[in-house]
């Protein structure tokens, strides 16, 4: 989160920010949305639509929570014993995991907000026409993260998941909705994403103060992403995607880092600090030592050596590091494997782990740890020096350029136009030397979408359920055993790390709910089929 929007977050009890309960299915009549906050100047609507971000911080969120969902993939295992994050990764969850209902609870509070705020800045008379439609494109792109997170994750065909609009005349007078099915979801985060497009500015209008609120591309990219995951249940809307990525690139400016002579600092380069605002940047968790995302701590080696406080959660496995093509230069940037060179506070490493339960450790989100001297974790400008909040001066990138163009390739694949995908899926193999591919597949698309886009929180799980690929998710997973786990040159065998699962499409497809939230509801809700 950007330092001065988080400012703006702790003078919000003057607004009465705190009277917005985090549990959706409260069934006492909240009162007046509009009258929740004091949004007739700019000053307070600034402070307002900057405590619409908060959340976004939190580790029950993009901190980490929200990735034990997507740990259940084929890429990634659970790192250290964590009975809950096991539960998860092997679909024998309830839903009142805390993981899970806590990842919840905070994306119903930000849905709640950007509520709150849709309805008061509506009603604001005070505001400048431009400010008032920026505020306003703010919260309906909010609005929209959220519920599009909160209906991907638990919502199904066969049901949706809790929704009401401040627009609607019995909002906070009755529990919202249970919506028939996670299309008519998405249907309204699309029509969100929407609004919030035709809002809000571009994103080379912000000044430093405003960087990291919500900008045309992001809703843009939204959209993308909103209709690809609808696709599985329309195929039509495969149609409305190639359209919405050329305007990010062309309306908004977006585009692939390019231009070093070496084709793996490209890639490289957009986990860099000095590029977090980089022709890449749609959407990430922005940062700051004291605000950003803990992520690239929970996934560092634990005890990270014993000079600072990683958490080794979260390790890739040799699925993954298999799936890159030989000369591959994101595999390395990627995954760090025995005897690979890094630095780390000012040192040169050899790369070994004692903890890793599969020999492999994220390698994206190690850039911010190579600043300082002697080894010396104090010395290191971009590091928050308290390790029980690991956080960094690196964004989080939650969707960029890359995806966009990967969904654009998709999207005509789906067509039969497989020709015409050629140039978007070529673009980002030849950002990273890679030979192009005159007429690419599925196959070939999957390929490329796992490649570019490992590790990072564009869920490679939701993407083998979309494809039906639940094979991929059953076969068990495999490490690397070292035989002497303190020598980076050390040999190994390879051995199943994860056991083989069972994925049942009939009740897998969506995450359960947590039933605490379902008696709140007085039976209203429904838990997820199959659960």
């Amino acid at each position: 989160m950007n330092r001065s929007i988080l400012n703006y977050f702790f003078a919000l009890t003057m607004l009465g920010l705190s009277s917005c309960s985090k549990n959706w299915v409260d069934t006492k009549p909240n009162g007046n949305a509009s009258a929740a906050y004091l949004w007739d100047n700019e000053s307070d609507a600034t402070k307002g639509t900057a405590a619409l971000y908060v959340a976004m911080k939190d580790e029950e969120t993009w901190g980490r929570n929200l990735f034990w969902m997507q740990n259940a993939s084929d890429d990634l295992i659970v790192g250290r014993p964590k009975p809950a994050g096991e539960n998860i990764k092997n679909f024998v969850c309830t839903g009142n995991e805390g993981y899970m209902a806590g990842a919840w609870s905070d994306l119903y509070s930000m849905l709640n907000k950007a509520n709150v705020a849709v309805a008061g800045i509506k009603a604001a008379t005070n505001l400048s026409a431009d400010f008032k439609n920026r505020s306003l494109g703010e919260a309906y792109f909010i609005r929209g993260f959220a519920h599009f997170w909160i209906a991907y994750l638990w919502g199904h065909k066969n049901q949706g998941v809790p929704y009401d609009s401040s627009e609607d005349a019995q909002f906070g007078l009755r529990v919202a909705r249970q919506l028939p099915s996670v299309t008519d979801d998405y249907a309204i985060i699309a029509a969100d994403m929407q609004k919030a497009a035709s809002l809000l500015p571009l994103f080379s209008t912000y000044g430093d103060a405003d960087k990291g609120r919500a900008h045309k591309a992001a809703a843009l990219g939204y959209l993308v992403k909103t209709y690809a995951y609808w696709a599985q249940y329309d195929p039509t809307k495969w149609a409305l995607i190639p359209d919405l990525c050329d305007r990010i690139k062309n309306e908004c400016g977006r585009a692939l880092i390019t231009g070093n002579a070496n084709p793996a600092d490209n890639y490289k380069a957009v986990f860099k600090i000095a590029n977090n605002w980089s022709s890449e940047y749609i959407w990430s968790v922005t940062s700051g030592t004291q605000g950003g995302s803990e992520f690239m701590g929970v996934v560092l080696e634990n005890t990270g050596w014993g000079l600072y406080n990683g958490w080794g959660y979260f390790q890739p496995t040799e699925e993954l590091y298999d799936e890159y093509e030989a000369h591959d230069p994101r595999r390395e940037a990627t995954i760090l494997k025995f005897g690979d060179q890094f630095t780390y506070f000012g040192q040169n490493r050899s790369y070994y782990s004692t903890n890793s339960l599969s020999g492999f450790q994220i390698n994206k989100y190690m850039e911010p740890y190579s600043y300082g001297t002697n080894g010396n974790a104090a010395s290191n400008p971009m590091i928050n020096q308290d390790g029980n909040y690991p956080t960094t001066r690196l964004n989080l990138p939650l969707i960029r350029y890359a995806e966009i163009l990967l969904f654009k390739a998709e999207a005509l694949i789906q067509q039969g136009k497989n020709t015409d995908a050629a140039a978007p899926l070529n673009e980002v193999r030849a950002r990273v030397g890679l030979a192009p591919i005159a007429s690419p597949t599925m196959t070939d698309l999957k390929h490329e979408r796992r490649c570019e886009l490992a590790c990072e929180w564009t869920d490679r799980f939701e993407d083998l359920k979309r494809w039906g690929d639940f094979a991929q998710i059953n076969a068990p997973l495999h490490g690397r055993n070292y035989f002497t786990k303190t020598d980076p040159a050390s040999q190994c065998d390879t051995v199943v790390v994860w056991p083989a699962r069972h994925f049942d499409p009939a009740k897998h497809m969506a995450w359960p709910i947590n039933p605490d939230e379902i008696s709140l509801s007085s039976g209203l809700y429904k838990q997820t089929p199959g659960w």
